[in-house]
């Protein structure tokens, strides 16, 4: 049980630093969450936007469904523990 919980932690740290990355390269970082279904994600961009997207997996591309409010996006970063 123990390990499992390393493992979960080391793993949440990889994704933290993952995003961290994305960002200042100047990509956006998808979030996939259980609440929204498994064909849409958020995509967090660079200038701090977030954005619900569609995905489109037969064309293996994604549209944007609405912008994120400033409140809505800090709120999402709070769930999954990202700094902004």
């Amino acid at each position: 049980m123990i390990e499992l919980i390393k493992n979960e932690i080391k793993g949440t740290e990889a994704v933290k630093q993952l995003r961290i990355k994305k960002l200042k390269s100047g990509h956006p970082f998808m979030i996939n969450s259980n609440d929204i279904g498994t064909d849409h994600c958020y995509l967090e961009f660079p200038d701090g936007t977030i954005k619900l997207a569609k995905i489109e997996s037969s064309a293996r591309d994604y549209y944007i469904i609405r912008d994120l409010t400033p409140a809505e996006a800090e709120k999402l970063r709070k769930r999954f523990d990202f700094a902004h």
